[in-house]
């Protein structure tokens, strides 16, 4: 089987399987992602309806780019085909509960992991942080909120510190939110 994406590179990376996810754990479902998709508006199809428009958007790290390309990859009849294809074959994507990201602690929340975590895994940190509605950076800026820095940490904890960014160690960061 064969997925095409008209106009658009097909790209079957780590940073795209991670983007998917967020996609599946922001709307809960595969069609929800889908309804989305075919939903979104840009200034070259303003005539959708406005009020699905902005739903991929409003997405940690998704783009009009990448809201695009995937308007574009579901719109092809081939990959619908394809994805049906694969139902009827037994490969089903389970629901996810989505969590109101308002009622979670770190919700618009953007979190940095540098250096070497020693009691947790960089995952296992990355993991507890979304659980509790943070976004995961992999580069400091001004609207990252905090760093939380283990031995080893270089020019990520050099720009937080220049830019009066917090920053915590992993004890402080496990002992704030526990190692679940």
């Amino acid at each position: 089987m064969r997925i095409e994406i008209p106009h658009a590179p097909l790209c079957c990376s780590y940073q795209c399987c991670e983007q998917l996810f967020v996609l599946v754990g922001h709307f809960g479902n595969l069609p929800a992602v889908i309804d989305a998709a075919l939903h979104y508006k840009d200034e070259k199809n303003d005539d959708k309806n406005t009020d699905k428009a902005e739903l991929l958007t409003k997405v940690d790290d998704v783009g009009p780019v990448v809201a695009n390309h995937l308007q574009l990859f579901f719109q092809s009849q081939h990959n619908i085909e394809v994805i049906e294809q694969l139902q009827k074959s037994g490969v089903h994507w389970p629901d996810i509960a989505v969590d109101a990201a308002a009622e979670l602690p770190l919700a618009g929340q953007t979190w940095v992991l540098t250096g070497t975590l020693e009691a947790l895994t960089r995952d296992q940190a990355k993991q507890q942080l979304e659980a509790l509605g943070a976004k995961v950076a992999g580069s400091v800026s001004k609207k990252t909120h905090c760093v939380v820095a283990g031995p080893g940490a270089g020019s990520k904890l050099a720009k937080a510190e220049s830019l009066g960014i917090n920053v915590i160690d992993e004890q402080a960061f496990i002992n704030r939110f526990g190692n679940e």
